[in-house]
């Protein structure tokens, strides 16, 4: 994504106008290479008109010099750019001096909808996501979803114009270049407008209150898919070991997917099998999980190659891989509730089940990394569990002990000189 710089930012207090509008408010976009010597580009916050520094332009001249009478070639020469605009244009120019002074005539009698002030909203609204600390992938999706909608008949300065638009929206063949019968999912439509909103919200948009741009929202929220413990297992124990690594990390620790796959090796402590996250997604909290010595293990086999733990590739392609082993594991088992797993499905069979353990919903909180106790509810929903049958251990000694809680027994009572453990099927 490119990155807008202010002006005074690098102690450039002189402000650059814009030739189009006029306008002050215009921030340092990119330089450009030109023979040599950069140039420095500028963007309208008001107009998202992009220009170069005057002071940095070159014209070719004609040489009338001695040299070029010998040869009877005119040359050129580089000569600085006064500032002066030419006398005459070419015909393409002339209608483009014609299109923007009727735009400016346009814009004095009272026209609010222009392609440049679209534009502007555009430039200004990416360089607030970016202020609010939203990750690049967002701020991307969120400017190419606006830009879709303008592409689609839209506009994006009348809220009237984009719900008809995102409510007809159809899907797009990228094959054949065809607009297809099917419209958007009600998913799609509602991000779409969720966009909308936040964007006019942003740029100052009365929205009108006949407009319901609500109407694709989710209605009463599902309950997670919540697998069973010997479903999960059979997918670690099928999977490479790079993927099972992975998975058992997100079984013991139910971090998000990105936070495992950002994770580096300075932040395991195998000595306290300790594994810290400094960097959480989404804001929340930084927390520490205490794992067991089989995903230790399992970390210290994985090669070392690169600073973070699974290596520098994208979460998108090893997502990928994950996807045709768990097709694979599916069909050998014959268990089609295994294709329902995903990398957040552990986050919430975590939670759901400590929180069933336990009943402390400000404890699963602290686990999950939540800053609001909402968030927390989602994940814990109260599930009805297929049986109510346990697997049953004593121990008489500390290691038998520390053996079934690693495994993931509870303890009950004693009886006779044993501990009795518990761990549902």
């Amino acid at each position: 994504m490119r990155k807008l710089v202010a002006l005074h930012d690098e102690g450039d207090t002189q402000l650059k106008t814009c030739p189009e509008c006029g306008s002050t408010r215009t921030w340092k976009d990119g330089q450009r290479h030109n023979e040599g010597e950069k140039v420095q580009r500028y963007v309208c916050r008001s107009c998202g008109f992009r220009f170069s520094d005057p002071s940095n332009k070159r014209v070719l001249v004609p040489d009338n010099s001695e040299s070029s009478e010998a040869t009877g070639k005119p040359i050129y020469r580089l000569n600085p750019w006064t500032g002066h605009h030419r006398v005459c244009a070419s015909e393409v120019e002339a209608k483009n001096l014609v299109t923007v002074e009727s735009r400016n005539v346009e814009q004095a009698a009272g026209a609010t909808t222009t392609t440049q002030d679209i534009k502007g909203l555009l430039v200004t609204y990416e360089v607030k996501l970016v202020q609010r600390g939203l990750a690049e992938r967002t701020v991307k999706d969120r400017i190419k979803r606006l830009k879709l909608l303008i592409k689609r008949g839209a506009n994006l300065l009348e809220p009237k114009s984009v719900w008809h638009t995102i409510d007809k929206i159809r899907k797009y063949n990228h094959a054949t270049g065809e607009l297809l019968e099917k419209e958007w999912t009600d998913a799609t439509k509602n991000s779409a407008m969720v966009t909308y909103l936040d964007f006019a919200k942003t740029s100052r948009i009365p929205i009108p209150d006949d407009l319901n741009f609500r109407k694709y929202g989710r209605g009463l929220r599902k309950i997670p898919f919540i697998p069973l413990e010997s479903e999960i297992d059979a997918l670690i124990a099928g999977s490479s070991r790079k993927v099972a690594c992975f998975l058992q990390l997100l079984k013991e620790t139910w971090m998000r997917a990105g936070e495992a796959w950002s994770l580096e090796w300075t932040d395991i402590d195998s000595a306290r099998n300790v594994i810290t996250i400094n960097n959480p997604e989404k804001h929340g909290a930084p927390r520490q999980f205490k794992v067991s010595n089989k995903l230790i293990a399992m970390l210290e086999k994985l090669p070392k190659k690169s600073q973070r733990i699974f290596g520098d590739g994208m979460i998108r392609c090893f997502r990928w891989t994950f996807i045709l082993q768990r097709e694979r594991i599916a069909n050998k088992l014959e268990n089609p509730r295994i294709r329902k797993i995903s990398f957040h499905t552990l986050r919430h069979w975590g939670a759901t089940m400590e929180y069933h353990r336990t009943k402390d919903i400000l404890h699963v909180k602290e686990r999950l990394g939540h800053r609001s106790l909402t968030s927390t509810l989602i994940y814990t929903q109260l599930i009805s569990f297929e049986s109510d049958e346990y697997h049953v251990r004593t121990a008489k000694t500390i290691k038998e002990d520390e053996e079934l809680i690693e495994a993931g027994f509870e303890y009950v009572t004693d009886r006779d000189g044993f501990k009795i453990y518990r761990k549902r099927k």
